[in-house]
């Protein structure tokens, strides 16, 4: 577990140069924006880590930076938490929760 959030917190800062570049038109900025939801995803996942309650069991995605949680949650309050979590990443658009509550 600890070595999942190393590794995302590494990929977070190898990244976030290519994130302040300014944005090329055409199949470049198709690719550019296709890192960047890929960023987004590994701080999102990283941020959601961090949280003991939360861990690593959320399974994020990201459209232009329009993120979707998906999995399994144990309460409302950790279903609440997760999308407040998300919301405070940067290049996070928009969160929609789709977590259930469960086990």
């Amino acid at each position: 577990m600890q070595n999942i959030r190393l590794v995302l917190l590494l990929l977070c800062a190898l990244f976030g140069a290519a994130c302040s570049a300014p944005v090329p038109t055409g199949t470049d900025a198709a690719l550019n924006a296709e890192v960047s939801d890929k960023l987004v995803v590994a701080r999102v996942k990283a941020a959601l880590a961090a949280d003991p309650e939360i861990g690593d069991r959320i399974t994020v995605e990201s459209n232009k930076g329009f993120i979707n949680l998906r999995g399994e949650v144990k309460s409302i309050e950790l279903r609440r938490r997760a999308n407040a979590i998300a919301r405070q990443v940067d290049g996070v658009m928009s969160v929609e929760n789709y977590l259930v509550i469960g086990g």
